[in-house]
């Protein structure tokens, strides 16, 4: 796998699967992140980690069909041919999904179809599963479609909500289940 990375903060998930790559846990070679964050750690991690890397946001390319090319053409130029969303919190526009369809990961914090869709991402998952009383929670890699977190399901972790957890203390227990999650997704999706 020739994989490219989104990242909009830390690019934790990026980062996981590189040093996987090194480590001989996963046949890929990381190649390229973009970010729609000038600021983005994952910009300077990708620089400092000799990928290809580029700033490409609607601040810059205010036009949404124009920066769907953008991100196209930069995802070709890589040599990419799997396309990981690491924290990426932006709508991928038709022509990405449609060069890489069945070739977008992205994982979410919670066990889909619970707490998914349109404005649940980051905390707002973590606060929801509080909010209804479950009694358990997780983590899900899906393959990502036109549709927000509708995507068919490659992988998911599950973690209990425990008595008297909070945003905090839920949170730490999903991402630390969502790195070796994305490999074991990436694998399923290489074979």
């Amino acid at each position: 796998m020739k994989l490219a990375f989104l990242a909009s903060h830390g690019g934790s998930a990026a980062r996981h699967i590189a040093s996987a790559c090194a480590s001989g846990a996963l046949n890929g070679v990381p190649v390229a992140l973009a970010s729609n964050n000038s600021r983005s750690p994952a910009l300077l991690w990708a620089q400092e980690s000799g990928l290809k890397w580029a700033h490409l946001s609607s601040a810059r390319t205010p036009d949404a069909d124009a920066l769907d090319a953008a991100i196209l053409d930069f995802l070709l130029e890589s040599g990419a041919d799997t396309l990981v969303l690491s924290g990426y919190m932006r709508e991928l526009g038709p022509r990405v999904l449609g060069q890489f369809a069945g070739r977008v990961v992205n994982v979410h914090p919670s066990l889909l179809p619970r707490h998914g869709g349109r404005g649940m991402y980051g905390d707002r998952v973590h606060e929801a599963v509080l909010a209804a009383g479950d009694t358990e929670s997780g983590a899900t890699v899906h393959l990502v479609t036109q549709g927000i977190d509708e995507g068919p399901i490659l992988a998911q972790s599950r973690v209990p909500v425990l008595p008297g957890d909070t945003l905090e203390s839920l949170k730490a227990r999903v991402q630390a289940t969502e790195g070796d999650l994305m490999l074991e997704a990436l694998r399923t999706l290489q074979e």
